[in-house]
């Protein structure tokens, strides 16, 4: 665990997560309000700041851009996040809006989905919960992970929480990482995280291989991030393995 950690962590978002995320180190829920103790909850934490905008300038400002021929999406985001980005070293402040970012991102508005009949209520529910958790994980420009949490490696993590198996586990992590395999969906992404300051990166390479995954900023070093993911991942996916229930 990290040696280096800000005092406790405590927001109360606007649903109540599910109580069985205490499975996991530092972790304390209490209805609408979630604890977490950074230094048993991180592997790693070397950063106690983020880059993230307003919510609702997003939602305002943002989510309907539309692309260009003369400027993609991508670089829209880009030009947004600079106007209108904050460092902030509230992690409280990081969950509320990751909280408002997947409540859209994955908002149960949008089912049923077609050819993905298995995501239901209770699926969406676990994304919007698991991803805003994972904001707490951030990569640096050089591409350098500074903090990683048990939610780094989502399928693992959800499996903990919510006894998953590891089909249901996979196919939940992989439509967290392909917004849906859908065009529309991939757009709205691709806003949406710039009030958290970057794009969603998957840690993956060619085949689902629990590499997990961030929002990065534009510009890292996707060759660095690879390599120091590759230093720790699988020590501390056993690790998040260890935390599931027995008997």
């Amino acid at each position: 665990m990290t040696t280096t950690a800000p005092p406790a962590i405590s927001v109360e978002l606007p649903e109540p997560f599910d109580p069985r995320w205490a499975r996991l180190p530092g972790i304390a829920i209490g209805g609408r309000r979630i604890t977490i103790d950074p230094a048993a909850y991180f592997f790693r934490f070397n950063s106690a700041s983020w880059l993230v905008c307003d919510w609702e300038t997003v939602r305002t400002q943002f989510l309907g851009a539309q692309e260009s021929s003369e400027i993609a999406l991508e670089q829209a985001a880009l030009d947004f996040i600079r106007t209108h980005a904050h460092t902030t070293c509230d992690a409280a402040e990081v969950l509320s809006i990751a909280w408002r970012v997947y409540s859209y991102l994955f908002r149960d508005e949008l089912l049923p989905v077609p050819g993905l009949d298995q995501i239901g209520t209770t699926e969406l529910r676990i994304l919007r919960e698991a991803a805003t958790l994972m904001a707490l994980n951030k990569v640096e420009l050089d591409g350098t992970i500074s903090n990683v949490g048990p939610c780094w490696f989502f399928p693992a993590a959800t499996s903990v929480v919510f006894d998953l198996d590891d089909e249901r586990g996979a196919m939940l992590d992989e439509v967290y990482h392909s917004t849906w395999f859908n065009e529309s969906r991939r757009i709205e992404s691709v806003k949406a995280h710039a009030a958290l300051g970057g794009r969603l990166v998957h840690g993956c390479q060619s085949v689902p291989n629990q590499s997990g995954g961030a929002c990065v900023p534009y510009g890292a070093s996707i060759e660095r991030f690879r390599d120091d993911l590759g230093q720790f991942r699988a020590q501390w996916l056993t690790a998040v393995y260890a935390c599931r229930a027995t008997g």
